[in-house]
């Protein structure tokens, strides 16, 4: 049985968001490059945490979920510069920036928390 990690399953669920909309962005002809960079980011959180989860330390765990917490801060850029440009509705900006300002907030909480503990 698989264990319940509620920071886990957020972030792959928003890298699968990310790589659906990376799709359909190209499909509509926005920029590759701003494309590529939110791909790079917004998969690079969940990859981050699972390592975090998987460290040798709480200081290798911490270390990893700032790398995740700086990825998920330039996701929100790419993604706010998206909707600027036009290339997201208010709509589509609204439902996925939504839920990287959420994982955001969980990394820079869980940060502050496991740095308080050593």
């Amino acid at each position: 049985m698989k264990e319940e990690n509620i920071i886990l399953d957020r972030t792959f669920a928003f890298a699968v968001r990310i790589v659906r909309l990376q799709r359909y962005l190209i499909e509509h002809g926005c920029e590759r490059v701003i494309v590529r960079q939110l791909l790079k980011s917004g998969t690079s959180i969940g990859a981050n945490v699972r390592e975090a989860v998987r460290g040798q330390s709480r200081v290798d765990f911490v270390a990893k979920m700032n790398i995740a917490l700086k990825e998920a801060s330039e996701s929100e850029y790419w993604l706010e510069l998206l909707h600027a440009t036009e290339y997201l509705t208010d709509q589509e900006y609204d439902s996925i920036y939504s839920d990287c300002k959420t994982i955001t907030k969980m990394l820079m909480k869980i940060v502050k928390t496991t740095k308080d503990t050593i």
